[in-house]
């Protein structure tokens, strides 16, 4: 019997992955990888180890979940140690827990290692933290996949009024809607937004706005998926402490003036 990891990358800059995580990697006989992932991670899998791709995107799956989680069953009854890799955390909207559902009624041993999701790096990134003692004592997550006219679970009004600051993912497409639930249930249209784009990744590009206006900016700005949108005064405070852009902008000088 062979073991399954599922491992969580990380954001996307590849120093964020967890020691455990890059182990992992370099130990697998077999790793499925997630669309998400920084592909120079996969530089540290051993020699002959099988590299399965298995990325999502809307209407286009490489491969279907349920062809995922027979993947994973099937090689780690061969006896093979099995990575299974994606971006971010494993149980922050990456369906991680459904393949250790089936890993478990399949009495598949596995391991879930934690990665640092991109709610809390891509803020952090731009200079937005997504607590802070006189700015915001609450946080949460929340996921923007959703479509308008169909069925909504989401607690709008309790977000909108309950909560300092909300971390959204996949919800570039949905900005108006998400904006106006928000409007609608209470939350005031000066409210600071934060659009992340590419969080940790050289090529970040961060807006801000506030609900009333983030959706024409990003219109005008043509913001893409992936994206988070942060929403909460914290983002007030990316004027003052933003960092990896800038640094990254210094870094280019410098290696401009070695050339």
């Amino acid at each position: 019997m062979g073991k399954v990891y599922i491992v969580g990358a990380g954001p996307g800059d590849v120093d964020l992955i967890t020691v455990k995580g890059l182990r992992c990697i370099q130990e697998a006989d077999v790793i499925l990888y997630d669309r998400l992932i920084n592909n120079e991670l996969l530089s540290y899998a051993k020699r002959g180890a099988q590299l399965i791709f298995c990325g999502k995107l809307p209407n286009r799956h490489a491969m279907i979940q349920e062809n995922i989680n027979l993947s994973l069953v099937h090689h780690a009854l061969q006896g093979k140690t099995v990575t299974r890799l994606k971006g971010g955390d494993p149980f922050v909207f990456g369906r991680g827990a459904e393949e250790a559902e089936v890993l478990a009624e399949n009495g598949i041993p596995f391991e879930i290692v934690p990665g640092i999701t991109s709610g809390i790096a891509a803020p952090a990134y731009a200079g937005i933290p997504v607590t802070h003692r006189d700015l915001g004592s609450s946080f949460a997550i929340v996921t923007g996949h959703m479509r308008e006219g169909k069925d909504d679970s989401i607690q709008w009004e309790s977000l909108a009024k309950g909560i300092d600051t909300l971390a959204i993912y996949m919800g570039i497409g949905n900005l108006p809607y998400i904006c106006r639930q928000l409007l609608t249930f209470g939350r005031d249209a000066s409210t600071p937004v934060a659009l992340v784009h590419m969080g940790t990744y050289e090529q970040q590009q961060t807006i801000t706005g506030t609900l009333g206006s983030i959706v024409e900016i990003a219109q005008v700005n043509d913001v893409k998926n992936p994206s988070m949108i942060i929403v909460g005064q914290v983002v007030a405070l990316r004027e003052k402490i933003a960092w990896y852009e800038q640094t990254v902008q210094q870094d280019k000088r410098i290696k401009e003036k070695i050339v």
